[in-house]
Formats: structure tokens, sequence, C-alpha cells
């Protein structure tokens, strides 16, 4: 496990456009999880502590901010063959158990990190409803792999701010967790 933070966020640079497997078994693009006033894309695995120890705030908050016009989409990019705990059948386990109310999309060519360049699991990017990247900060604290839980979470008051105003904060603390597993790398 190599820990990696975020870059700064690029704000205004336009969502990237995707057609993905989902682990109901349908081709997901951009426009599909596209919100009225929002859009949030994750990279995330099934095996990362970091993930593990947010995925439940994750799973909530995504939940919640569909009342606010805001659609989220996962993503996982691993290299399944040297990490097959990420693999597409563990990733259907993955979302059922953590009662995912968005769609889990399997990146096996990584093109779509790459294009996004995802640097770490799980990387947050929230969109205004223009597409334009308002977000790329943390879930929430950890401490020892444990989420601080008081109040809303980092994402989630970022992500109800972009469905306002279409902005972001300008102050965004990066998030952190494994490096994303490159194929041959």
């Amino acid at each position: 496990m190599s820990l990696t933070k975020t870059p700064i966020c690029d704000f205004g640079k336009k969502a990237d456009n995707f057609e993905l497997k989902s682990t109901d078994n349908k081709v997901i693009s951009l426009n599909d999880v596209k919100g009225e006033n929002g859009t949030l894309i994750m990279f995330i695995c099934n095996h990362c502590p970091y993930v593990k120890a947010v995925i439940d705030n994750i799973a909530e908050d995504c939940k919640n901010l569909e009342s606010h016009g805001i659609k989220s989409v996962a993503v996982c990019s691993n290299d399944v063959k040297n990490y097959p705990e990420d693999s597409f059948e563990n990733m259907i386990k993955f979302s059922k158990n953590h009662n995912f109310n968005f769609p889990y999309l399997f990146d096996e060519t990584q093109e779509v990190a790459k294009k996004y360049r995802a640097v770490c699991t799980p990387d947050f990017f929230g969109y205004n409803k223009d597409l334009e990247l308002q977000y790329r900060g943390r879930m929430r604290e950890l401490k020892d792999l444990k989420p601080i839980t008081t109040g809303d979470s980092d994402l989630f008051k970022a992500m109800k701010e972009i469905a306002k105003t279409g902005n972001g904060p300008k102050n965004q603390i990066p998030s952190m967790g494994c490096n994303i597993k490159w194929i041959n790398s």
C-alpha cells in the first residue's frame, strides 16, 4: 500500500465522457449519470483500507446528495490480475454489501482513470451542472483509518455548495488513499 494524495483541484476542467460496464451489466456513460445540479465521479476499489474506512459514509452521502440534484458514480480501475479482490465479480458483491444506490463501473483498460488523472482510491471528482470540476478533496478526516464522524463530511458539504452555487469551496483538503494499481507497473 502506497499512500498517495490527490492534486489540487483543476477548477473548471470539463468531465471526460466514458462508457463502462456496471455491476448491473449495463453500459453506463457520463450522460447517464449527469445530475441536474451536479455529478460526483469517484475512483474507488474493494480492497483499499482507505476506501473501506469511508465506504458506508460514501453510500450514505451519495443517497442524500440525490435530494440536491446530484448523481453519483463509482469507478474501479485497479489491476485485477495482481489485485483479485478488485475483480468484477467482487465489485458486484462489494456494491451489494454496501447498498450502493449509484452505478459501480469497471474500468478494465484503465483508460478512464488515465483520462481523469485519478491517482488514488478514493479519489473524488465533484462537477457542477455544466460538468466543470469544482471539488477534488477528501471525504472526511480520518484518524487511524477511522472516520471522524462529527457533522456532514467535507465531500457532502462541497457537493451541496456546488448544487446551490455552481462553485466548490476554494480551500480543499486532498483525499488520501492507496495508489491506483496500474497494469504492468
